[in-house]
């Protein structure tokens, strides 16, 4: 039977799951901030909800929620899908979180499976955390279904970081350069429909392609695919001295995500290496 679908954060990502909503004939309604988003939504047959999250508006009735929105640019917590959640009621169809692998902090490039302990150690991933925490007391206190995706870096058509390469920017050496984590946006999009369908009740899964590499070789491989010039490396000492503080916060982090647990829902992705991946966004 159709249901009605409601995406919190309606940009590239949600207008991916949203397709795949609307080709299985669900109503799809979509949350923005500006007109002109809301125009693309309608446009792609989405029906768009201009709203502005830290205004505490109820959210509209709907059987799912997929909440793709990010949490405020500062602080240790999520204002925002706390109060969305206080308010909201039992959801036949459940709820699904986007988070991230941040939470878990540095893993020294272990694989981890789910059951690695959160330890985050930078505030975007405190604030996620406390996301993810709202999510499962509000499971706990509906009695509904919620499951937690934890995503790395996301790439794809459109996606790709190709401003800061033609900028010439600096990346660490590969030599030096951690361990990391990807998934192409089609990927993650499949899987976040799959999670909230098939998932254990308020599960968390991680979501990458299952062979990681560095942002080093991301960054290097991107720029041939693109046709450009290779970025100039550094060593990690003069990394310190010259990259902002966000991007060395990614750095000081290394770990290999283990996928089996996702997999065993069904879930094989599209593109399972870099190589697949970013010959699709040519």
């Amino acid at each position: 039977m159709p249901r009605h679908i409601l995406i919190i954060g309606c940009g590239d990502i949600g207008q991916r799951i949203a397709a795949r909503h609307l080709a299985a004939g669900d109503r799809v309604t979509g949350l923005v901030r500006s007109a002109d988003r809301a125009a693309t939504l309608s446009a792609r047959g989405i029906t768009p909800w201009q709203a502005d999250l830290d205004a505490n508006r109820p959210l509209p009735p709907a059987e799912a929620i997929y909440w793709c929105a990010p949490p405020p640019a500062t602080g240790t917590d999520d204002p925002r899908i706390v109060a969305a959640l206080q308010a909201l009621p039992p959801l036949a169809g459940g709820l699904l979180y986007v988070s991230t692998t941040g939470v878990y902090g540095d893993c020294q490039g272990r694989w981890i499976t789910e059951a690695e302990p959160l330890k985050p150690q930078a505030a975007r991933a405190d604030r996620r955390l406390a996301a993810e925490l709202a999510v499962q007391a509000w499971a706990a206190r509906t009695g509904s279904h919620a499951v937690v995706l934890r995503v790395p870096g996301i790439y794809g058509p459109g996606r790709l970081p190709a401003e800061r390469l033609r900028g010439g920017a600096p990346i660490l050496a590969l030599a030096e350069s951690p361990w990391s984590n990807r998934i192409h946006a089609e990927d993650l999009a499949d899987a976040a429909v799959l999670a909230l369908e098939k998932g254990i009740r308020r599960a968390a899964y991680h979501v990458s392609d299952g062979t990681p590499t560095s942002m080093s070789d991301y960054l290097l491989r991107t720029a041939a695919v693109l046709g450009l010039p290779p970025p100039p490396q550094v060593t990690m000492a003069e990394a310190r001295a010259r990259f902002s503080a966000t991007l060395l916060s990614y750095l000081d982090e290394s770990k290999r995500l283990d996928c089996t647990a996702l997999r065993t829902l069904g879930w094989r992705p599209r593109y399972p290496t870099l190589e697949e991946g970013l010959a699709a966004c040519r």
